[in-house]
């Protein structure tokens, strides 16, 4: 479901980075680690095709992302690819519901309050639906942007350091979201992070240095 073969990355006049090669199948969980700057948000941005790579290739759902033009490469990730980022980007004038029915809009699939509503339940922040961002806690708006990247049963689901500013208890509850919610979706799973508590966590890992 994703691989990447001899993949690099230059920015400017910076030193190329270069990944290691990555295979991960639908239904399994990869954790990339690694200490900040040494390139994993370069990485997961390559994955998702919102940069691309100066050498070797990314391949989503058997497509290589080098040969789609910018408009089907933004189609493409709203129909195969999810990702949590660091910082959520919500819009903070819509509430809980209309945030997540946007994400389907903007990817070109039909809205479907059922689908958002379901997995709010399942994420237990259903109560929250018609609350506006800015008045959930940071967990509540955490599992939103699990939701966010789940409601249009992508094929991929990235994440870039969802556990790195929460205590154990709510590291291991994120993760087991995490990974419940791919495993009932069939989705490749690859968390980026630096926080090495979930290296005995995960069994799928490399490491960038």
């Amino acid at each position: 479901m994703i691989k990447t073969q001899n993949l690099s990355f230059q920015y400017g006049s910076q030193k190329p980075i270069s990944f290691p090669d990555i295979n991960c199948e639908s239904g399994e969980m990869m954790l990339v680690l690694g200490q900040s700057g040494v390139g994993k948000t370069t990485l997961l941005h390559l994955l998702s095709g919102l940069i691309m790579a100066k050498g070797g290739t990314v391949t989503i759902a058997d497509q290589d992302l080098s040969k789609l033009s910018h408009k089907k490469l933004d189609h493409f990730r709203g129909q195969h690819i999810g990702v949590i980022f660091q910082k959520f980007h919500f819009i903070k004038s819509l509430n809980v519901l209309e945030n997540l029915t946007i994400a389907q809009k903007l990817a070109g699939k039909p809205i479907d309050e059922n689908r958002c509503k379901e997995l709010l339940d399942n994420l237990q922040i259903g109560h929250k639906v018609n609350s506006k961002i800015n008045e959930l806690s940071q967990g509540e708006t955490q599992r939103v942007a699990i939701a966010r990247a789940l409601v249009n049963n992508p094929a991929v689901i990235l994440a870039d350091e969802p556990t790195s500013a929460l205590d154990d208890t709510n590291c291991q509850a994120v993760l087991d979201l995490l990974s419940t919610q791919a495993k009932q979706s069939g989705a490749a799973l690859v968390i980026v992070t630096h926080d090495t508590r979930l290296k005995d966590m995960i069994d799928h890992k490399i490491t960038i240095s």
